[in-house]
């Protein structure tokens, strides 16, 4: 895909981060223009290349992460590559990280530091539990925020073990929550543009993961404050809000959403309870919710004697909301994902080619687009140093101690 220009073309970030925080807040930003410079440590690299399935060597999972940047290799433990890269950040309008608190600070490269430099800088620090507060120095990773911040209660059901959602929705959630936040800092920086700050006041933004994802509860807090109730894992159902749940059919499950009350009246017409649909103590939610148990009951008596095909043509026909539930295998079959490009094929340095998921959202003006495999480690090094003003010797130097 051919893009002149892109909504954040020009915008230049370092990323510090590895894993998925801090990345997949690069990442975002790489896809819709963003020049993405990824810092990793020489050798070893982000560990995220390592993790879950590989192709000699390297995670497919790399090309999602790491799609639209570049790679830098320097040892930022050493004192050389602190340096060089402080020479990056001076030049850049965004730097991503997710170190433990107080890693940059111990390095000599807190905001302060940075800011004096590059007064315009905008500094996104996704931690487990931010910046401050008594639990700042903890270690935390994603499935411990999606305990804290009350989610993991929440998954399976009611009397069993908790079990995760399937994906690190911690890690991800803190992640857009971190997008959102430098592109409304980006906001303010150039509204506080002056002939003192010619690119504007740049500032620190301070992303908890289990902020994030306590921020998506919902009524979790709300309800516990003002009736003292304590939300209970409900399996596939959506609590206090029905009907809404998981049904089977002879050859799987299929999700329906009958909770509307004219969408309620349709689906039990559509399911041959017409008498449910007409019983005016269900004619709204609290009366639904009263009686669900019933109106389950009525649902899965239908769809379990039909094949999942039949039960959506039922639903489409009454224009109930439903739908299967999809394995990938269904999603890399699905017309509608490839209609809307949301599946995008990307060809590795050594010839594997991987589809992976399409850019989101859909800007009508400027679309994000994938526009570069994810690189090699240190792919772009000496490229990118060259800017900056390293020289070809100064660069054999570096790679002779280890910094790069």
């Amino acid at each position: 895909m051919q893009i002149s220009k892109q909504a954040l073309a020009g915008l230049k970030v370092v990323e510090l981060g590895q894993l998925i925080a801090g990345p997949f807040a690069a990442k975002t930003l790489a896809d819709f223009g963003a020049d993405v410079i990824k810092i990793e440590p020489p050798g070893e690299g982000d560990p995220l290349r390592k993790w879950r399935l590989l192709h000699n060597g390297t995670s497919v999972w790399w090309q999602v992460q790491s799609r639209n940047k570049k790679s830098v290799a320097l040892d930022l433990r050493q004192a050389e590559g602190r340096e060089t890269v402080k020479r990056l950040i001076a030049e850049a309008d965004v730097l991503i990280e997710n170190f433990k608190p107080g890693t940059l600070e111990k390095w000599g490269m807190d905001y302060a530091a940075l800011s004096a430099t590059n007064p315009g800088l905008i500094m996104l620090r996704v931690s487990g539990y931010g910046q401050t507060g008594p639990y700042k120095d903890k270690p935390g990773f994603g499935v411990v925020a999606e305990a804290m911040g009350g989610l993991r209660h929440l998954t399976g059901e009611l009397g069993r073990v908790p079990v995760r959602v399937g994906v690190s929705i911690g890690d991800t959630l803190a992640s857009l929550h971190g997008v959102i936040g430098v592109l409304l800092a980006l906001n303010h920086r150039n509204n506080t543009k002056s002939a003192a700050a010619p690119k504007g006041v740049g500032q620190v933004i301070d992303v908890a993961l289990y902020e994030s994802v306590f921020n998506v509860m919902e009524s979790l807090l709300p309800e516990y404050s003002a009736f003292g109730v304590v939300r209970e894992p409900a399996g596939s159902a959506l609590p206090g809000i029905a009907p809404s749940n998981a049904y089977a059919c002879r050859d799987g499950q299929v999700l329906i959403a009958g909770n509307g009350d004219s969408i309620f009246r349709r689906l039990m017409t559509a399911i041959g309870r017409g008498d449910l649909g007409g019983d005016p103590e269900l004619a709204a939610n609290p009366g639904r919710v009263a009686r669900v148990v019933e109106i389950d009951a009525a649902i899965a008596d239908f769809t379990r004697q039909r094949s999942v095909a039949e039960v959506l043509a039922m639903l489409d026909a009454a224009d109930v909301p439903g739908g299967r539930i999809y394995t990938v295998k269904d999603i890399a079959e699905d017309a509608h994902y490839r209609a809307r490009e949301m599946i995008v094929s990307v060809t590795t340095v050594d010839g594997l080619t991987v589809e992976t998921p399409g850019v989101v959202p859909k800007l009508s003006v400027t679309p994000g687009a994938v526009v570069r495999r994810a690189p090699t480690l240190g792919e772009d090094t000496d490229a990118v140093l060259a800017e900056i003003g390293v020289t070809g010797a100064q660069l054999a130097a570096l790679r002779a101690r280890g910094v790069v």
